[in-house]
């Protein structure tokens, strides 16, 4: 039997990892890997249904791409479990009977028993070598020694190495047959170090080609994030529009529930009036029938009998009246019918529908405090209030039914009119100042640096968005200034290209503006650039002003010779149905007209004198 020296010094060991086979497997060139270090190799490979031999660098088919059923060299595996199995003995000892090794110097390629290793630690020329215990070498984290003694020569150590045949060899070998063969033969410590040298190199240009690809597996990671970032804030943008365009829908669907509210009320208040006057002639019947039933308990003579005789008369003219014929109650039944709802569905476009068959009327005629000084209507956030701004005069609430409730600011000449979200009011005069206000129009502190009136012109519409922003326009620059509630410069201009902002009204669900231009009578939807988005021309003859209803729908009043005519229209300003036609307005002083909608959804139209409240 060979001993574990004899034994280990054959090819046992795998070329690639250098320890001793672990499940070889052997290539269809023959050569011989561990399983382990093959699938290392497939994996610097782009092939994977072929491995190429480290060696010769001949392919070897892959059945499935998996190593695992490469054919199992089984000879070898059995010699490495038997060298695996059998202890190492001591390969120092001068003895017959060898003793166990417990340990392996790398330096002297020797197996050493215990007393061999004690005599080996004490030598002074040894005390530097590198000393291991057996258990790594036998577990593979060790290697043994490279070098060995020559087969041909058993004293001579191989301590050189032939390039060509690319094997060490002894001296006497490297002379006799590898120099006169015309090899070149090194020092293998020479060799050695070259080698190393080459492995350092690789190992740098490694670690620099990793650090590398590293930091760009950062970079991807980076990219990765970046698009996570972008997809996630798309879904928010989602769902907050969704959230916005639900938000819009409920509101109007609440409008129209409130129409329908209306209608009900309008129609049950005919019938109530009917069922009134019918219960009031069942009354009146009652009260004659026991006036003439009266007249059965004693003997009627003289006065009596006269009274009896009227009261009987009365009677029979009463009973001589027409019955109900239910024609006026069946009217109002059938008109409440012809009401229909009509969906308003296109591409686009947010609008739930609209009801029709009935009509608008006006609902309120109210003479303004100050004739001839309208400025601007605006919806209050509040009570379902407008506020209508007039020059000089303040600014005035009115309920939907006409009220004047309340009047402030009266010696403020109020050319604009917007209110934030918490309720304070926005206000502009004017020589274009903007001034803030609480809730008890008590002036605020803060300061907005806005055009002159030589620089903008007086006129021009003011709004507040729905993040607060205010609005500021100017008819004769064609600029719109958006400034923040805290006042100072704007934070942004807004070029009017083509059109002039003499009214602003903002979406609530974009950052969209509707602008009127009173001059041209078109009606521009913007972007918050400023770029149009949709224009509604004027129609021949007419003037044009608009306002953003709550549901951001749009309503449009278009005035000619004295006659006002309003329609509905989406926000990308297509047409949803007319409301009110050819109304005759009371003659103004001066053309000046405003809309707006009130909170609870009837419409406010106001001209230079009065103000005109429509309803179902």
């Amino acid at each position: 039997m060979a001993t574990f020296h004899q034994i280990s010094s054959q090819n046992l060991e795998c070329p690639i990892c250098l320890t001793l086979f672990n499940q070889p497997k052997s290539l269809t060139c023959s050569h011989t890997f561990c399983k382990h270090c093959l699938e290392r190799v497939l994996e610097t490979q782009r092939n994977q249904q072929a491995v190429k031999c480290p060696v010769c660098r001949e392919g070897t088919p892959l059945p499935s791409g998996n190593v695992g059923k490469l054919q199992t060299n089984v000879p070898l595996s059995s010699l490495v479990d038997e060298v695996k199995a059998k202890s190492p003995t001591c390969t120092v000892c001068k003895m017959d009977e060898k003793l166990p090794a417990v340990s392996y110097c790398q330096d002297c390629g020797k197996y050493m028993c215990k007393s061999c290793e004690k005599a080996h630690s004490i030598w002074t020329p040894f005390s530097i070598h590198s000393v291991v215990a057996m258990s790594e070498v036998l577990s593979g984290k060790v290697p043994i020694k490279r070098r060995q003694k020559c087969k041909k020569h058993p004293n001579d150590d191989e301590e050189y190495f032939c390039t060509g045949c690319r094997e060490y060899v002894c001296l006497r070998c490297g002379m006799l047959d590898h120099l006169q063969a015309g090899h070149q033969i090194k020092e293998a410590s020479i060799h050695e170090d070259k080698v190393m040298t080459n492995i350092k190199e690789l190992q740098e240009k490694t670690k620099s080609k990793k650090t590398t690809i590293e930091n760009h597996i950062d970079f991807i990671t980076t990219q990765r994030n970046e698009i996570t970032n972008t997809m996630r804030k798309l879904n928010v943008d989602i769902d907050k529009t969704y959230e916005e365009y639900m938000k819009l829908l409920s509101a109007r669907r609440e409008t129209l529930k409130s129409e329908v509210k209306r209608l009900l009320e309008k129609f049950e208040k005919e019938l109530q009036t009917m069922e009134e006057e019918s219960r009031r002639k069942v009354s009146q019947m009652n009260a004659m029938e026991e006036l003439v039933t009266n007249g059965m308990r004693v003997p009627l003579e003289k006065d009596a009998l006269t009274a009896h005789d009227t009261l009987c008369e009365n009677l029979k003219i009463f009973l001589g009246h027409g019955d109900p014929d239910h024609r006026s109650q069946r009217g109002v039944t059938e008109r409440a019918k012809k009401i229909s709802f009509r969906k308003h569905v296109k591409v686009n476009e947010l609008c739930l529908g609209a009801l029709e068959g009935y009509t608008w009327n006006v609902k309120a005629d109210v003479e303004l405090p100050s004739k001839g000084s309208i400025e601007c209507v605006t919806r209050a956030p509040q009570d379902s209030k407008i506020a209508v701004g007039t020059r000089p005069g303040g600014i005035h609430f009115f309920s939907p039914n006409g009220e004047l409730q309340q009047s402030v600011l009266k010696n403020v000449c109020v050319t604009g009119i917007g209110f934030l979200s918490d309720g304070r009011g926005v206000v502009r005069n004017l020589v274009n100042n903007v001034s803030l206000y609480t809730q008890q129009w008590k002036k605020l502190y803060v300061t907005f640096k806005t055009m002159s009136d030589d620089e903008g012109g007086h006129a021009g519409g003011l709004t507040v968005d729905r993040d607060d922003n205010i609005y500021v326009g100017y008819w004769v620059s064609d600029k719109i200034q958006v400034f923040t509630q805290q006042g100072g410069n704007s934070v942004r201009e807004i070029v009017c290209d083509g059109y002039s902002p003499e009214q602003i009204f903002s979406f609530q669900s974009t950052g969209k503006l509707i602008v009127g231009d009173i001059s041209e009578s078109d009606i521009v939807c913007i972007d918050g650039k400023g770029k149009k988005k949709n224009v509604l021309k004027v129609k021949e003859g007419m003037l044009a002003y608009p306002a953003v209803c709550r549901d951001d729908s749009v309503i449009v009043a278009w005035v000619k010779d004295g006659l006002v005519s309003i329609d509905r229209y989406t926000r990308d300003l297509n047409h949803v149905r007319n409301l009110i036609t050819d109304f005759k307005m009371q003659k103004t002083e001066r053309g000046s007209y405003r809309l707006q909608e009130f909170e609870s959804g009837e419409i406010a139209f106001c001209t230079s004198d009065r103000l005109y409240i429509f309803d179902l």
